[in-house]
């Protein structure tokens, strides 16, 4: 008897083992984010914790707002929700930043959006004075008004980590398992629709997107079997916000491995350098063919996002 509880514990264990990997491991870290310092600082996360990490930054970062408004909207979020979009919380309490419909922040199915509520957290912060230069404790919650005003503090150094890898600032610092999602949005198209919905059409009409095969990255757009978005990224255009095309480079790649699991995301490639999913390394390599003529990088023209389909 007790030799066949062992064996039927032993099979529900790696049959839970079996679904975190099919799903994407919802109940653990997937996801890493290194310094840009070699200080040896690191950040464990969900895949979940990924996508709405991007989707802040991108939309603090297509508002034109600088790398420290973003931290500090990622160190309220860690604090409010960990990160998740939670249907619940203190009272009417909702989202993200676990904002209150009856305190005028919106109405509930807004709060829920995490694109309208990161915008009502921006729209508040950059109305406190001072906001660059106070303490992101101080910042935070003059905009929040919580009952518990030193708890975002803690918080810091994982955002500061976040913020520089998804504004771009740090560069090949940001990985993801890529095990596929629950989910089934997937391919090019639901690409495309996730950059509208975080940074706004421009992300693709100013950068020209272009649709293409994987082993051909830029024929036509709607060629048969394309599962390639192409992400130009000329040299000396910014996002318009202060930062260099480089950094809009480093940030587009990072928020497509941030959303490697949700969309199906299979390659991501950028300056030279690549991240595949299922890479047990865990670290951005070098690309084959990175360096051209004379010892000149490629690829650091255009970010390629090469989806499962």
């Amino acid at each position: 008897m007790r030799i066949g509880a062992a064996f039927l514990i032993l099979c529900a264990v790696a049959g839970y083992l079996v679904v975190q990997y099919v799903t994407g491991g919802a109940g653990g870290p997937g996801c890493r984010v290194v310094s840009g310092k070699d200080d040896g600082a690191t950040y464990e996360f969900t895949p979940e914790q990924a996508v709405n990490a991007a989707t802040i930054s991108a939309v603090g970062t297509a508002r034109g707002l600088p790398e420290r408004a973003v931290t500090i909207a990622l160190a309220t979020a860690l604090q409010e929700s960990a990160l998740r979009n939670l249907d619940h919380g203190d009272r009417d309490s909702l989202g993200l930043f676990q904002q209150r419909p009856s305190q005028g922040w919106g109405a509930p199915r807004e709060i829920m959006d995490p694109i309208y509520s990161a915008g009502e957290f921006y729209e508040h912060l950059v109305k406190v004075p001072d906001y660059m230069r106070l303490p992101l404790t101080v910042a935070a919650q003059r905009v929040q008004r919580s009952g518990f005003p030193e708890a975002y503090a803690k918080h810091e150094p994982d955002a500061t980590l976040l913020a520089a890898a998804l504004t771009g600032h740090s560069a090949a610092t940001l990985t993801c398992d890529g095990r596929p999602a629950a989910t089934r949005a997937a391919g090019p198209d639901a690409v495309r629709t996730a950059l509208v919905r975080d940074f706004g059409r421009d992300v693709l009409e100013l950068a020209g997107a272009e649709v293409g095969t994987a082993a051909s990255p830029t024929p036509a757009a709607g060629a048969s079997g394309d599962r390639t978005v192409t992400l130009p990224v000329p040299a000396g255009a910014g996002a318009g916000d202060g930062r260099d095309a480089r950094e809009r480079g480093w940030q587009l790649a990072h928020w497509a491995v941030a959303n490697s699991s949700a969309l199906h995301i299979e390659r991501v490639s950028y300056a030279g350098r690549e991240w595949i999913a299922g890479n047990t390394v865990g670290q951005w390599s070098t690309a084959a063919g990175a360096q051209g003529a004379g010892g000149a990088e490629r690829g650091a023209d255009a970010v390629r996002i090469v989806t499962a389909r």
